[in-house]
Order: C-alpha cells, then sequence, then structure tokens
C-alpha cells in the first residue's frame, strides 16, 4: 500500500465486516504490533485490527531502507498516520476509527486526533507518553528509590551518575532503561514484549529488519522526541479518551499520563490501572487489555 508517497505494510485482521475497526500505532519508535498479531486473535471478534508498521519500521522499512524512509519527523509520521486511516476509512466502509497509540504510538495518536478528529470514533492511549523531561526525572527518582530500597550499590552507583537534563543525553537514557527493566517489580508480567503465542508470521528476517529499523528511527527521531510535550498542544478533545496503564510500567510514567486525563476534556473520557503491569502489557496481557476495551471503549464506538 502506498502511504506518503512509498510503500508501507498494512495488515488487517477482519472476521466480521460489522465491527468497528481498531487502528494500533506501535511505539518504539521503529517497533511492531505485528509479533503480537496472534495473542490478539480473541480481539478480531470484536474489532477488524489493522497493524501498520510505520515508516522506518519493520517490513515497511525492509521494503524502502533508509534512503527511501527518510528523513524522519514526527510530523512526517502524523500525515502517514492520517493517511493510514483514511485508507481504512475508504477500504473498509467504516466512518470513524478507534485508535490505540502504544508508547511513542501514543505521541503520534494525540496528534493526529488534534488534527483530523472527525476521522476518530475514540482514543485509548497505553503507556501514555506525556512530557519526555518530566518522563526521565520520575523515572531516575523512581529508580534511585528502588536500589536504596533493595540494597542495589550496582544500581545505585550507576543512576547516581546520571547529570541532567537526562532526555537529552542517549547515553542517560539508555542506562535508565536498562534498570528501569532490572528493578521492576509488580505481579510478575515481562518487563519486554514477549506476546503469546508467538505469531508465526513474524519470522526470523523480521526480527532483523526490526532490530535495524528501530536503531534508525531512535537516531533520527532522539531529539524530537525529547521535546515532547504533549500538554503544550491543548488540552481539549472532541472524541472519547482513554488511557490504558500499568501501574509499573518502567518507561512511561504513571503519575504523568493520570495527570494528563484528569487535565484533559473530552466528551467522555477514562483512566484504568492495570495492576502490576509493565510497559507492554497490550502485548504481554492482551486478555486484560480486550476485557478493558470491550467494557469501556466499545460501548462509545
Amino acid at each position: 500500500m502506498s502511504i506518503g508517497h512509498i510503500p508501507q505494510w498494512i495488515e488487517i485482521d477482519r472476521t466480521d465486516q460489522a465491527n468497528p475497526v481498531l487502528l494500533f500505532l506501535h511505539g518504539g519508535p521503529g517497533g511492531s504490533s505485528r509479533p503480537a498479531a496472534a495473542a490478539w486473535k480473541p480481539w478480531a471478534n470484536a474489532f477488524t485490527l489493522a497493524h501498520w508498521d510505520q515508516r522506518g519500521a519493520g517490513r515497511t522499512f525492509a521494503r524502502n531502507g533508509e534512503a527511501g524512509c527518510g528523513p524522519l519527523t514526527i510530523a512526517r509520521l502524523v500525515e502517514d498516520g492520517i493517511e493510514v486511516a483514511e485508507f481504512l476509512h475508504r477500504n473498509l466502509h467504516k466512518p470513524k476509527l478507534l485508535l490505540v497509540g502504544h508508547s511513542f504510538g501514543s505521541v503520534l495518536a494525540v496528534h493526529m486526533l488534534r488534527q483530523r478528529p472527525k476521522l476518530f470514533a475514540a482514543y485509548v492511549g497505553a503507556g501514555q507518553l506525556v512530557n519526555k523531561r518530566a518522563n526521565e526525572e520520575i523515572i531516575h527518582a523512581r529508580l534511585l528509590a528502588r536500589a536504596r530500597a533493595t540494597r542495589d550499590d550496582e544500581a545505585l552507583l550507576a543512576l547516581s551518575a546520571l547529570t541532567p537534563p537526562l532526555h537529552t543525553d542517549r547515553d542517560n537514557i539508555a542506562v535508565l532503561r536498562q534498570w528501569a527493566d532490572r528493578l521492576a517489580d509488580g505481579s510478575g508480567d515481562e518487563v519486554q514484549m514477549h506476546p503469546s503465542p508467538p505469531s508465526v508470521g513474524f519470522t526470523a528476517q523480521d526480527r532483523e529488519q526490526l532490530a535495524r529499523g528501530r536503531a534508525y528511527c531512535r537516531a533520527q527521531l532522539f531529539d524530537e522526541i525529547g521535546a515532547v510535550d504533549l500538554a503544550a498542544l491543548g488540552l481539549d478533545f472532541a472524541v472519547p479518551m482513554f488511557f490504558f496503564h500499568g501501574t509499573h510500567d518502567q518507561q512511561a510514567a504513571l503519575e504523568l499520563a493520570e495527570q494528563y486525563c484528569a487535565d484533559i476534556t473530552a466528551p467522555a473520557k477514562g483512566f484504568v490501572r492495570f495492576e502490576g503491569c509493565h510497559h507492554f502489557m497490550a502485548m504481554n496481557r492482551p486478555e486484560l487489555f480486550l476485557r478493558e476495551l470491550l467494557a469501556r471503549v466499545r460501548p462509545v464506538l
């Protein structure tokens, strides 16, 4: 499918054409939701699922390479996302879509909602990123407290050596992510994406291309992501807004997402805390995610 003048990969799982369409915006940047396709099969009983490998990610990156995908900007990805939504409208004959954004994808989603709200029936932010600077400061403080509480001298030494501003230094972010995973607590939910069952259509070659695309996207977009401040875009939304967040999310601060939800105005809004879950709960705990989609979001579509 041609999106933004290049071929881009869109995978659609449809069992009933009467179902509403769910467009999932993966994170990363440079990630993919396709590894979760098999784990999300039960979702297809209630939604038509659209997996999109964004510019620079997955099979879109494999097809176009760096030269074909770049230069990457948030604005370019937002334009692509709107074009994907328009394609789904035309081809699946649905007036409005349910938009779900995970992590970095939640940033793209909010931009899309502000630019073209009439394309969407509702929004779900999963592991919502709100303000990059504040996010990394909160994560850093939390990890220091955890290291002290567990008497982890190695973690305490590494984390204490980080100097502000944390969000503008690649090495700082790498250290934060390393220790966020190692110090994670919670219910035993995986800290990285490990959907079960795995998707047989996601091959070893896909994994290789995903890693290459992720490295490319992060290099291209690092500075822009560091400047993310969604509240500055405005707090009034024309569609119902929901936020699904793990209480032990080690990458996106729960406090910021809760405050963002409290501050916005929308026709309807809600915040769901997934107790003991981490950043990839949509992929690793799909049954819980679907339960809340059906209970809270499906009725407003």
